[in-house]
């Protein structure tokens, strides 16, 4: 308007700073204000209250004049959630009033979801009905409409809207009455889609996993499974230990107290029974075992529950065998006889029989019990002040090497005698024990 003035003006006449004086008359011009008026760009827009969680703040719109279905229904009330933009589809009836609309909005939302804190929709007749009102105030709900001049209040549910329409254009093909049976799939396809908001899908933010669709439940070959699914499968076999059984193996068996409850009724009845035999391998995690009557359950039992027997093993008593008759502190200890010498007899005495191969358990034990029987022998109530006694009570453990060229091809071989000698030197107690023999500078 002022552009056009001033070029009209400066085809006649001209005068320094023309063009503000033109566009003060205009801007003062009453005729222009009241032929000319149109709606200005003014004002900011007040944003909504942020929701915080999902479905404290929702928005409802309906989507009219759609077919007639088989059931009379030819609207659908569309409720969306402002956090996690999750949408319900409710087919109904365009002439249902407030009323019904509650009860739709409380069996399909409130059972799943819980009562909203802040509702925003449109000024439909629905909305701002008596009961409709009154409901929610009872409720403690509050109620935002959007206006005439900014329905871009309820943008969100008016976008929704749009999507579901197209949705069910590329689902109905023949028959456009059918939109009722396709509804449930196009919520869940909706619901199931990344949002371009929270770049996440509706069902992930509300329930922090993104449900199965039947794309997932087809079989697929193994080299086309994705490669997130091989470091999930090791990690929950980290603590696993992979054990297999063959028929006729002998097992032991865990006795479960939910499986043989009259044999774990006390704590301190054995947890474990066997072993059994294994009849017959059904996988690498069942087998069936050949249980003896009475036990009443099925022989076919988890790995898990199963141990391998690995026979008996019989262990010698390191104590004196019981007698009848007696007690440890009656029955006697006997030791083998003990050599003992003289240190100026040393020279002469040499061992009757020398033992050859290597230090077993059996010899070990047998030098223990000399060794035990020549502590036996010593007075400790010689001395009354002391700890230990002044004499004879260390004994040196003395290793003696000797040498020797074998035969030939042999490298050589070596023995080891063990000498014991008292403290304080009045006796000497030799015993030989030839420890191991060495050929070729290996053991054997």
């Amino acid at each position: 308007m002022h552009s056009r003035c001033r070029s009209i003006t400066a085809d006649h006449f001209y005068w320094p700073k023309m063009r503000r004086d033109v566009e003060r008359l205009v801007q003062r011009c009453v005729t222009c204000h009241k032929a000319k008026s149109k709606l200005n760009p003014y004002g900011l827009y007040t944003p909504l209250p942020m929701p915080s969680i999902p479905w404290e703040n929702i928005s409802m719109d309906f989507v009219l004049g759609l077919p007639r279905t088989k059931r009379g229904r030819d609207s659908i009330f569309v409720v969306v959630d402002r956090f996690s933009k999750m949408a319900h589809f409710i087919p109904c009836h365009k002439s249902d009033d407030a009323s019904h609309i509650a009860s739709l909005f409380f069996r399909d939302v409130v059972k799943l979801h819980g009562m909203p804190r802040t509702i925003v929709s449109d000024r439909d007749t629905k909305f701002l009905s008596y009961f409709w009102k009154t409901l929610w105030a009872k409720l403690g709900t509050r109620l935002l409409f959007s206006t005439t001049c900014h329905p871009q209040t309820d943008g969100q549910t008016e976008v929704v809207n749009r999507t579901l329409s197209a949705l069910l254009r590329v689902i109905i093909k023949k028959n456009i009455k059918e939109w009722e049976e396709c509804l449930p799939h196009v919520e869940f396809a909706y619901n199931r889609a990344v949002h371009s908001t929270t770049n996440m899908c509706p069902f992930e933010v509300v329930y922090g996993f993104k449900p199965l669709a039947p794309i997932d439940l087809l079989p697929l070959p193994l080299q086309e499974q994705t490669r997130e699914e091989v470091p999930i499968f090791c990690f929950q076999n980290k603590h696993q230990k992979k054990i297999t059984f063959e028929p006729s193996d002998l097992v032991w068996l865990h006795l479960r107290k939910e499986c043989f409850p009259e044999k774990r009724k006390s704590k301190l009845m054995p947890r474990g029974d066997g072993p059994f035999k294994v009849l017959t391998k059904i996988n690498d995690n069942a087998y069936k075992l050949e249980l003896p009557e009475g036990y009443g359950v099925s022989p076919t039992f988890n790995v898990a529950d199963l141990s391998p027997f690995l026979g008996e093993q019989v262990i010698e008593s390191r104590t004196t065998p019981f007698q009848e008759g007696e007690d440890d502190t009656t029955t006697p200890t006997e030791y083998p006889p003990f050599h003992v010498t003289h240190r100026e007899n040393k020279d002469k005495a040499a061992p009757t029989n020398e033992i050859q191969g290597p230090l077993t358990h059996s010899r070990a034990k047998k030098m223990q019990q000399q060794v035990n029987s020549l502590l036996a022998e010593f007075d400790y109530n010689i001395s009354e002040n002391v700890i230990l006694p002044k004499y004879c009570t260390l004994v040196i453990l003395r290793f003696e090497h000797e040498e020797y060229d074998g035969p030939q091809g042999e490298e050589g071989t070596h023995s080891t005698r063990i000498s014991l000698l008292a403290q304080d030197e009045t006796t000497y107690i030799q015993e030989e024990e030839q420890i191991s023999t060495c050929k070729f500078g290996v053991p054997v």
